[in-house]
Order: C-alpha cells, then structure tokens, then sequence
C-alpha cells in the first residue's frame, strides 16, 4: 500500500524533532532543538501554538503531574506550558562542555530515557541516560544519541547510534538495567541516517531516516517491512497519535540542506501526518519530577 504523508504544519523548523502525543492536551508536542522552540499542534481544530526555550530543547516530554519535562544543554527542566516558565530540575553532564541532550522516550513505567551528545557533531562525547529521579548512565562514547523506546511487553530497549547508522536492542530488566545488547538493524549507504526511533503495537519499529527522504518500518528481528516517502530528505521523528492511535505524525528539518535544495524541497521542516494500519503503543507520562 502506497503512503503519501500530508504536511499539516509548513513550520520550516531548522531541526523539527521529537514529537510526542499527549492525550490529556489532545495535542501533539515537538521541538524545534536550533531555533530554540517548543511546539504544540492540536489536530482537533488545526491550532498551533510555539513557546521560546531559553536554549536548545532536546526533548519536551509530558510529566504525570502536569506540564512538560524538556532536555536542555546541561540540565531537565520542567516547563508550564500556561505560564511559559521553565524551572530547573537536575543537572547532567555539567561538566561536558559542547554537549546538549538529544532525543526522549517515556516507557510505561513512566521512566524518562534520553540521549546527549557532541553539538558539533564530532567527538563521542554523548552518552544514553534514564531519570527515575535518580540519574543513571547507561552507554557512554557516542557522537550522537538517537531513538530509545521499547518493545510493547517492556522487556527490550532500542538505541541508536546516528553516525554509525545502527540500532541497538537490550534486554531490559524491571529495574530499569541494560544488558545483553546485540546489532539490530544497519542502514545501508546512501539511504540516510537513522533518527528518532517510535515502536507500534505489533512491536514493529518506525525509523526516521535524516538524509533519506524516507521512514521505514522493520520487524522485531531486523526485517524491513515498509518505506514511506516523503518530498523532504531529513526525516527526523515519527509519533503515534490520536484516539486509536493510528495517526503518524512526522518531524522534519532544513537543518544543512543549501539554499538550492530548500528551493526544491518547500516542505522541509514541517510538520506530516499519515495513517497507519497498526496502532502505536499508549501514551505514557514521566512519573517523576
């Protein structure tokens, strides 16, 4: 079956990332990590509304207790979304100077993974990172986090490594330990890098593809099972929203692309929605902080 997602916000975001689905604000959340924005797009009446974080906003992730918990360079914040103020929460990687987080996953025990890494792009200076209130490193010397998530039982972790175009599975423990990790999926040469990572109910992993005009499905084993197109190259995120949570929402960015080739591809860095034949697993909201 042939997908054409439609876009439904031509924001033109520099790196549109993270998008989460939140069902107490019936609203889809992302970022837009180099212009410093946090977004909100209610599909119900088509509003929008964007928010200025006081820097880069990794991740904006919704916490049980009401607002967003957001990834920014050196610390999690909370943010209230009604009053548009952001309180610090926790330190990390005070002492990696360069760095700032990247991309975020709620499980369904309401544990907040993510990623940091290198803002330049360059050195393995990123690390993969869970928050129960406590902070924990689990994998140290990437360049670039990207992706967690879990399979719908809970008991494996996903985490990609974007420059080495991998996909890492783990078995994950009920407190919250990794272990066992073994290559999952490569993606080949010239079809892109592998971004924010989104898990359906089938256990089937939806991949953004950052350079390859495309998001592909593949299996629990590693198998490709669907491309989507898209008229954009850097797909960065996909999320499942909605009541059936059959709606597959899209992030993209113009973030390196020339002046020639944002001439050509009007829509990047907008925001796309398509349907999809399998729903995404329930919503979860961070249960600390």
């Amino acid at each position: 079956m042939t997908v054409e997602p439609r876009c439904i916000w031509a924001l033109g975001a520099t790196l549109g990332e993270g998008p989460v689905w939140s069902p107490r604000d019936r609203a889809l959340w992302f970022v837009d990590i180099k212009k410093r924005h946090i977004h909100r797009f209610r599909p119900a009446d088509g509003s929008t509304r964007s928010f200025d974080a006081p820097d880069q906003p990794g991740f904006a992730l919704p916490r049980a207790g009401g607002g967003l918990i957001v990834g920014l360079p050196g610390k999690l914040a909370r943010f209230d979304s009604e009053t548009g103020v952001f309180e610090p929460l926790v330190a990390v990687e005070w002492d990696r100077a360069g760095n700032r987080l990247n991309d975020g996953f709620v499980d369904a025990r309401g544990r907040l993974w993510f990623g940091s890494m290198d803002d330049a792009e360059e050195g393995p200076t990123g690390a993969l990172y869970s928050w129960t209130g406590a902070l924990k490193r689990h994998v140290d010397g990437i360049v670039i986090t990207n992706g967690p998530c879990t399979s719908p039982d809970g008991t494996t972790f996903y985490h990609t490594d974007t420059l080495a175009k991998t996909i890492t599975a783990y078995d994950l423990s009920a407190d919250g330990t990794l272990a066992n990790g073994r290559l999952l999926i490569t993606i080949e040469d010239g079809a892109g890098w592998p971004d924010g990572t989104v898990v359906d109910a089938e256990g089937c992993l939806w991949v953004g593809l950052f350079g390859g005009w495309a998001a592909r499905r593949y299996s629990p084993a590693g198998e490709l099972l669907q491309v989507v197109r898209f008229p954009c190259a850097n797909i960065t995120k996909l999320a499942f929203g909605g009541d059936d949570r059959l709606d597959l929402y899209a992030t993209t960015a113009a973030k390196g692309l020339s002046d020639e080739e944002r001439a050509a591809q009007p829509l990047a860095g907008g925001l796309f929605h398509f349907r999809a034949t399998m729903p995404g697993l329930p919503p979860a909201e961070i249960a600390y902080g």
